[in-house]
Order: C-alpha cells, then structure tokens, then sequence
C-alpha cells in the first residue's frame, strides 16, 4: 500500500528551529515547589508562687486542668513554692493561653490569687 510517499509529515528546517537554534524544544516541565510545613512554636504555661493561696488548691488546679498525677502536682507545687515559679506543660500557643485561662478563671471562682502566665520556649 506503501506508494513510496511517507503518511508522517517530515519537518523542515524551519519546523526544527523553532528556537532560534539555542537547542530548547518549547517544552518544560512544570514542578510544584517543595513546601515544608513549620511545627508550631511552644510554649510554657508557668504557675507562680504567692503567699495566700493554699498548697492543697494549686495540687488541685494542676491535676484538673494539667492531667497531673497526685506525686507530680505535688512536686511542681512545691517547686513554685520553693523557687517562685514553675513550668506546668508545654504546648502550642492555643493550648497555652487556653489552660492559663481557665486556671486563673478556677482561682478568682475560689477567691485565690493565684497566677499563671505562658511564655515562649
């Protein structure tokens, strides 16, 4: 069936220097730049000490509000006690600001002064 005449079209040379003749086809490839994905920035929510409010109350506060077993509360509350300050948890900035506030909220409902701040890590 072939008569000799190609049923492809040949390219002349005006098709095959589309590019000035530097070599490029006209063709790229489209690549999605890499993207990392940054942790979020921590935070220590710190209890500090002051004189009125009851040692019972803050082992309290940090076992409601920080999951804390009996023996740790007990320890972060003295360290506070001893040493004016102390770190509760760390968490993101969310968290964070969330259980300062419900500890400082917990406290003024019971007439404590109890207080509590975050800061970054």
């Amino acid at each position: 069936m072939n008569n000799g005449a190609s049923l492809i079209p040949s390219l002349t040379d005006d098709d095959r220097d589309v590019d000035g003749g530097r070599g490029n086809t006209g063709i790229g490839l489209a690549t999605k730049p890499e993207s990392k994905t940054a942790k979020p920035a921590l935070y220590k929510v710190l209890m500090l000490n002051d004189d009125y409010t009851p040692m019972e109350f803050v082992v309290l506060t940090l076992q409601r509000f920080f999951k804390m077993s009996i023996e740790d509360a007990t320890r972060v509350m003295l360290h506070v006690h001893q040493r004016g300050v102390g770190v509760c948890g760390i968490f993101t900035y969310e968290v964070a600001e969330t259980k300062v506030n419900q500890v400082i909220d917990f406290a003024r409902r019971h007439n404590h002064p109890l207080q509590c701040t975050m800061e970054k890590e």
